[in-house]
């Protein structure tokens, strides 16, 4: 898996929303470079579940399309009538 990376300006929209949720939330200051190394250590560290997580949900919706295609297809089958072999 490649690594997750954000930009400079999404690291400072998200870091601002993690200081964001720390004051509503816990009622604690935090500066932005703690905020960005938090962003990083989650993203190192967890961000490969939520990867995977989505992977597997893309799975499954693509499945489930799959799915209908084929019963699609096989709405177009022509009835024949039975072939005999002679042996």
């Amino acid at each position: 898996m490649k690594k997750v990376e954000f930009s400079k300006e999404q690291k400072t929209a998200i870091a601002r929303r993690v200081q964001r949720y720390f004051m509503e939330q816990l009622d604690a200051e935090i500066g932005t470079v703690s905020a960005i190394f938090l962003l990083d250590f989650f993203a190192d560290e967890i961000g490969g579940h939520f990867y995977n997580r989505g992977l597997i949900d893309a799975h499954e919706a693509l499945a489930a399309r799959l799915d209908d295609v084929f019963d699609e297809v096989w709405k177009l089958e022509m009835q024949t009538a039975p072939v005999h072999h002679n042996a």
